[in-house]
């Protein structure tokens, strides 16, 4: 697996996450959230489905409660850069708070870029190697 290949997975993963948290944006923003809080909700649903995704397609490695747990750092840049971006665009220059998400999400993608690729492809120890799946099969037998 070439570290190009990596960034072009990520890269469409990223597509398939702007639309679905843009989606939920726009959602939000029409049921009358305030723009901070349809940006804060719709990041959290899509960050979900980006675990899922990176996992699978970007980095084929197996979705561990380890990784789970520790994926939400990997958008913790992501989440300041963006919202402080947001609010910038927004408050500070006036621009549309309809567009203002896609612009601040494009300064974020190479943070989040590496600190996915460390979270992920850390080598994991015995203990911390059950997947999701193995652990809900477990406990539903």
């Amino acid at each position: 697996m070439t570290v190009r290949g990596q960034i072009v997975r990520f890269a469409l993963v990223g597509v398939v996450n702007t639309a679905t948290y843009y989606g939920f944006y726009l959602s939000f923003l029409a049921l009358r959230l305030p723009y901070v809080a349809a940006h804060v909700v719709a990041f959290l649903l899509a960050m979900t489905g980006s675990f899922f995704l990176n996992c699978r397609f970007t980095y084929r490695t197996r979705p561990t409660w380890r990784k789970f747990l520790l994926f939400p750092l990997t958008n913790a840049a992501n989440f300041v850069i963006t919202t402080s971006g947001v609010w910038l665009l927004v408050d500070v220059v006036g621009f549309s708070s309809r567009y203002a998400p896609l612009l601040a999400a494009v300064a974020a993608i190479p943070v989040t870029f590496v600190v996915s690729r460390t979270i992920m492809l850390r080598p994991e120890t015995p203990r911390t190697r059950d997947s999701l799946g193995e652990t809900v099969a477990t406990v539903h037998q």
